[in-house]
């Protein structure tokens, strides 16, 4: 045997019966784990598809070329804010000839940017509905080259103007100040500064938080017009969106707003940021293009118009949308009757947070904890009775003081150290309309109207300061408008004190508002009825003279002429001896009225006397403007008068006398216009007549 050659390599052995069942029952335990996550897979992908729905893919319209009006929505799309609503959001930039309520109403855009020229775009039959407002003050002005020192918004007449379609609301302004369309060489709008900067035009519609920069930066001097000097305060830009969207998808329309006004929130505190953003993701077109420092000026200049400090982002109120829409009729833009209700969104109720259903969660728990806890201490009861005792009266007098402060007729209130409402009584829903528990956690200021939020930031500032360094605590006692829950607002009679726990240190303000709408409104009547005609509602000779020193203070200040004229009406006398004292007053009322029309808003129109008039021009360019102006008076007042089922035939003796031509006091030119008057009777009445300049002994005395 030993000479047999070995093998070249071992047999196999042969498994033991034990170890094959083993790894038989091994393979047929892989494969069927196999099998079934084959079959499981595809579902379970699915399922994970489904629990990630698809982004809705909706669109913005801006009304502009890309810069930083539009941060808010900037940051919203950036920090995720739209993806967490469920939204992929395109920003979608205007041409010079875009129409974002159109685009909107068709439906190329779900959601426009416009301004309160949506009023218009309503009437016009476009179906939107403003969702929330942007900018407290419009940007919309009118910028001139700067010429004289008295250069006044009249210099534009019969000089070339542009103003874009989205501003009409100068058109409203233009109108107001007695300056009709039909007076300016209108030319479309080039959408280009350089218009001005070339002398192509004399002034041009721009936006006030990016053009005076571009000006400064290249040298010209330049005016500034503004509506608001004429008492035409709108909106700025809005964030809006077709009727049929609200309707069909009211879901989609919150979840966008919610989001874009966090935008815009995160935008305010973080301007730096969002500039950068602008820069790097969209940056404005042309090659003028605002850089950095241009768009850091324009942040600036929209904290300015938005007001976040002191009015929450996206608030508006019914009434100053109103006041656009009489700001309008007055131009002839809308009806007297236009609805503004319809277009204004009404925010319901936000839902609930999904941190909610565990948070209540644990506080059944914590409550059975505290439960189990209360049995323990129960057992300790009979120690600690004088302690409870005492307990049980401080608690008792807490209960009579909540007693006395829910069932007060004033509102009584209390703010904690960051200046937030923790308690209000229940008689501020008799008040505003509110439930105590919509206010608790907003400011003071954020309670207010817009009128009075300034001062309200103010004194709260002022005690919050105090209260922070230990020291006493400034009571205020003054009256401060409210916002109620309906839209309106009602005055109050507000009294604060700093509020204290035992150890002396402050906790908080104590406030007290009691509701004096009745009273201001009595003092009203009481005040108007000492300044006014009792029949023609007209300014009497009292407030008529106190305007008078005014102006002609600010005359001698400006070195700006103003004009007097006094107005007698020629041949009344036989028409109350006729008709009736009743048909003389109806008379004498509809001669106010059209002589309140003749003239500008700014102008002042009295009853001095049975029918004797004065009006006051508070800025004339030369003596021809006024003689202009006491015409077009005497032409609107030589119309017939319709009174009852029969037409009065009257005119006017006017006499016209200007400062600082004929005197700079009211004594002085109210006698060279009343020498005027007289001389218009003595030429045959229904005569305007300018007084003759003083000779040099008048001068002197």
């Amino acid at each position: 045997m030993t000479g047999l050659p070995a093998p070249a390599r071992p047999w196999p052995r042969r498994p033991a019966p034990r170890a094959g069942w083993r790894l038989a029952a091994r393979c047929l335990a892989a494969r069927c784990l196999a099998v079934l996550v084959c079959w499981l897979l595809p579902g379970l992908l699915a399922g994970a598809a489904a629990a990630q729905p698809a982004l809705q893919p909706v669109t913005l319209q801006l009304n502009d070329r890309h810069d930083f009006a539009f941060a808010g929505y900037y940051a919203a799309e950036a920090l995720g804010y739209y993806r967490d609503a469920g939204l992929a959001v395109t920003l979608r930039e205007a041409g010079d000839a875009t129409d974002v309520a159109r685009a909107v109403a068709d439906g190329r855009a779900q959601f426009g940017v416009g301004t309160s020229s949506l009023l218009l775009d309503r009437q016009r039959g476009l179906p939107v509905v403003v969702l929330a407002v942007l900018f407290q003050h419009s940007p919309r002005v009118l910028l001139a080259r700067a010429g004289s020192a008295t250069q006044g918004l009249h210099d534009l007449v019969g000089r070339r103007v542009m103003v874009e379609p989205k501003a009409r609301e100068l058109l409203a302004y233009l109108a107001r100040e007695g300056v009709p369309q039909d007076w300016l060489l209108q030319l479309p709008h080039s959408h280009d500064l350089g218009s001005l900067l070339r002398d192509e035009v004399d002034a041009m519609s721009a936006d006030l938080s990016s053009a005076p920069f571009a000006l400064d930066a290249a040298g010209l001097r330049h005016q500034v017009y503004t509506p608001r000097a004429a008492g035409i305060d709108f909106y700025g830009d809005n964030l809006f969106t077709a009727e049929a969207l609200l309707r069909q998808r009211p879901e989609l329309v919150k979840a966008f707003r919610e989001a874009s006004l966090r935008g815009w929130r995160h935008a305010m505190d973080h301007p730096d940021e969002v500039i950068a953003l602008i820069l790097q993701r969209y940056p404005p077109a042309g090659h003028a293009a605002p850089g950095r420092e241009a768009l850091a000026y324009q942040a600036r200049r929209l904290r300015e118009l938005m007001q976040p400090d002191l009015v929450e982002i996206g608030y508006m109120y019914p009434g100053r949308w109103q006041h656009a829409a009489e700001a309008f009729a007055d131009a002839e833009l809308l009806p007297r009757d236009f609805a503004v209700a319809p277009m204004l969104y009404q925010p319901g109720p936000r839902p609930a947070p999904p941190w909610l259903v565990p948070a209540l969660g644990a506080l059944v728990v914590l409550g059975a904890v505290a439960l189990y806890i209360g049995w323990i201490n129960r057992r300790l009861a009979r120690a600690l009775a004088a302690s409870r005792l005492a307990a049980d009266t401080l608690r008792l007098s807490e209960q009579r003081h909540r007693l006395l402060a829910d069932h007060a007729s004033d509102v009584i209130w209390v703010l904690d150290l960051q200046g937030r409402f923790t308690y209000v009584s229940p008689s501020v829903t008799r008040l505003s309309g509110h439930a105590p528990a919509e206010l608790l956690g907003r400011t003071l200021p954020q309670a207010m109207a817009p009128g009075s939020a300034p001062q309200a930031a103010a004194l709260l500032a002022e005690a919050l300061a105090a209260m922070a360094a230990g020291a006493p605590c400034p009571e205020f006692r003054g009256e401060l408008e409210l916002a109620c829950k309906d839209g309106s607002t009602v005055w109050t009679e507000v009294g604060t004190s700093g509020l204290r726990n035992d150890d002396g240190r402050y906790t908080g303000l104590l406030g007290v508002s009691r509701d004096i709408g009745e009273r201001r409104r009595a003092e009203q009547r009481m005040r108007h009825m000492a300044q006014h005609d009792p029949l023609t509602g007209l300014p009497n000779r009292a407030l008529f003279s106190d305007r008078l020193h005014l102006a002609l203070a600010a005359a001698r200040r400006d070195r700006m002429p103003l004009a007097l004229m006094f107005v007698d009406l020629d041949h009344f006398k036989p028409v109350n001896d006729r008709h009736g004292h009743a048909v003389g007053d109806a008379l004498l009322r509809q001669v106010a009225l059209r002589m309140q029309q003749a003239v500008r808003a700014s102008d002042t129109v009295a009853r001095i006397g049975g029918d004797e008039f004065v009006v006051l021009l508070r800025s004339v360019d030369t003596a021809a403007h006024a003689l202009a102006v006491a015409r077009k008076l005497g032409q609107a007042l030589a119309r017939p008068v319709d009174v009852g089922d029969q037409a009065l035939q009257v005119s006017a003796s006017i006499g016209v006398a200007l400062c600082p031509d004929h005197g700079d006091d009211e004594l002085a030119l109210s006698r060279a216009a009343d020498l005027a008057m007289y001389a218009a009777k003595q030429a045959g009445r229904n005569q305007v007549r300018l007084a003759p300049l003083p000779g040099p002994a008048e001068a002197a005395a």
